[in-house]
C-alpha cells in the first residue's frame, strides 16, 4: 500500500531510511540537529541517530563542503545541507575545485550529497530565493537533480546518497509543504538521468523541472480546454540529461517550450535549446521558446517577486504563440 506524504516529508523520510540502512550515512549543516533545521527537515534526528551523524557547523559553507568531501573520500557517505542554495556560493571552491575533480585526479570515489533549498515564491529576497543549478550543470563531475513531487524527492534522495559521484540535490523550498503525493510503503529509487513524461500531449512539449513542472501542468490543463495538447517532460536529472526522452518528446510534437524558474540568461533551457537545434532541428515546426525569470536579483516585495518569476500564466501566454506559429 501507498501513503501521502507532503514534498518535505519525503525528502525527511528519505534520509531517515538512508541512515537506518547504512551507518555510513550522515548529515552535516547549520542548526540541523537539536533545532532540526531552519525548515525542520531534519526534526528529531539528533536524539535518535546522536551527535556523531547529525552534526551541527560552523557557519562556514566551505567548511562545510570541506568536511563532507574529506569524509567522502573515506568511505563515509555525507549529505551537507546548505541551509539556503544563495549561500553556496561560500562553498563554491571546496566544490568545484575539489569535490568535483577528485575522481578524475585521484580515481577516489566522493559519494557525497549537498543539500541545497532553492527558489523563490516565499518572499524570502535576493539572498534566499535563487536557483543557482547553472553555476554547476557546467561542471563535470558533479550530478545535479531537482525533484518536482514527492515521490520523486524521495527516491532522487535515496539514488543521490547512494551514488558514488558528489550530487547536487536542489529542492524546491516553494513546494516543500505546498504539494502532497503517494509514495510506496517498500524502498525505491529514482535513477539519475532519467526524465519523466507527467503529462502526455501531441501538440507541444514543454520541457521543465523543479517548481516549472507544476506551473506548465496548470498551463496544459488550460490550454485542454481549447484542444491544445500540451505534453510536460518533467527532466528530475539536471547532469545527466536525458536527451533521449527530450528528442523523443521534440520529434512527437515538433514545437519546445522550455521552463525554468532560473533567470533566462545563461540558464540551463539555453544548453537544451542548442542540444535540440543540433538533433532535432528537421524536426521543429516553430522556433524554440524560453520561459524563465527576468535576469535580475530576486525582488523582495511580494507584487515585484510575482512579476519577476516564471508562473502558469506566462506559459499559457508562450503555449498559445507556439500554437499560432
Amino acid at each position: 500500500m501507498n501513503k501521502t506524504l507532503t514534498y518535505i516529508e519525503a525528502i525527511s523520510e528519505a534520509l531517515w531510511e538512508e541512515m537506518e540502512r547504512d551507518k555510513n550515512v550522515f548529515l552535516l549543516g547549520e542548526d540541523i540537529g537539536a533545532y532540526g533545521g531552519a525548515f525542520k527537515v531534519t526534526k528529531g534526528f539528533h536524539e535518535h541517530f546522536g551527535g556523531e551523524r547529525v552534526i551541527d557547523t560552523v557557519l562556514a559553507e566551505e567548511a562545510i563542503i570541506g568536511a563532507a568531501t574529506g569524509a567522502a573520500v573515506v568511505g563515509m557517505r555525507p549529505v551537507a545541507e546548505i541551509q539556503f542554495a544563495d549561500f553556496i556560493t561560500s562553498g563554491f571552491n571546496q566544490l568545484v575545485n575539489n569535490s568535483a575533480k577528485i575522481f578524475w585526479r585521484w580515481n577516489i570515489p566522493v559519494p557525497m550529497v549537498v543539500r541545497l533549498p532553492s527558489g523563490g515564491g516565499i518572499h524570502g529576497g535576493p539572498y534566499h530565493s535563487i536557483n543557482p543549478e547553472a553555476w554547476f550543470f557546467h561542471v563535470p563531475g558533479l550530478k545535479l537533480v531537482a525533484p518536482s513531487t514527492p515521490y520523486d524527492a524521495k527516491g532522487l534522495m535515496k539514488a543521490a546518497i547512494r551514488d558514488n559521484n558528489p550530487v547536487l540535490y536542489f529542492e524546491s523550498k516553494y513546494l516543500y509543504r505546498r504539494i502532497k503525493g503517494e509514495i510506496p510503503k517498500d524502498d525505491y529509487v529514482v535513477e539519475i538521468g532519467k526524465a519523466d513524461v507527467k503529462r502526455k500531449g501531441n501538440d507541444i512539449s514543454v520541457i521543465t523541472y523543479g517548481t516549472g513542472v507544476h506551473w506548465s501542468l496548470e498551463a496544459a490543463e488550460i490550454l485542454s480546454k481549447e484542444n491544445i495538447d500540451v505534453e510536460v517532460l518533467d527532466l528530475r536529472s539536471l547532469m545527466p540529461l536525458d536527451t533521449e526522452a527530450i528528442f523523443s518528446s521534440v520529434k512527437k510534437t515538433a514545437k519546445v517550450l522550455l521552463v525554468h524558474e532560473d533567470s533566462l540568461t545563461g540558464g540551463i533551457g539555453g544548453e537544451i535549446a542548442a542540444l535540440i537545434s543540433d538533433n532535432c532541428f528537421q524536426y521543429l515546426d516553430a522556433p524554440i521558446k524560453r520561459v524563465a525569470a527576468l535576469d535580475a536579483p530576486v525582488p523582495y516585495a511580494p507584487t515585484l517577486e510575482e512579476y519577476f518569476l516564471p508562473n502558469a500564466e506566462k506559459v499559457v501566454k508562450a503555449l498559445r504563440e507556439l500554437e499560432a506559429f
